[in-house]
């Protein structure tokens, strides 16, 4: 039988009924790069080398992706940091220039 923090047991009786509280994994999502005829390969590697952590090697199979079949995953990640990945991306896009359209999904 496991601990809560203050040192209760996951599967305490409340007043005569048991009670489980277990903590939930917190839902998981893919940020995707989607393709355009605009961007250029080079900014969307730059993109995955400096946000998304990648290799080259990784950032250039990514991109590839994107360019070939339209979408590439580039992480999964809860929602919070999903969205403020999606907000950079954006957010340099822009500043670049490039219509890149970048969205998650529930994994």
């Amino acid at each position: 039988m496991g601990l809560h923090q203050d040192n209760r047991p996951e599967h305490e009786e409340d007043g005569g009924v048991a009670i489980d509280k277990k903590l939930k994994e917190p839902d998981r999502y893919a940020v995707l790069l989607h393709n355009d005829d605009y961007t250029s390969m080079d900014f969307v590697v730059g993109i995955l080398r400096s946000i998304f952590h990648k290799t080259i090697e990784q950032a250039t199979a990514v991109m590839m992706n994107v360019h070939q079949q339209g979408v590439g995953q580039c992480g999964i990640y809860t929602r919070e940091v999903a969205e403020a990945k999606i907000h950079l991306v954006y957010g340099k896009a822009q500043e670049a220039g490039f219509p890149l359209k970048c969205t998650m999904e529930k994994v």
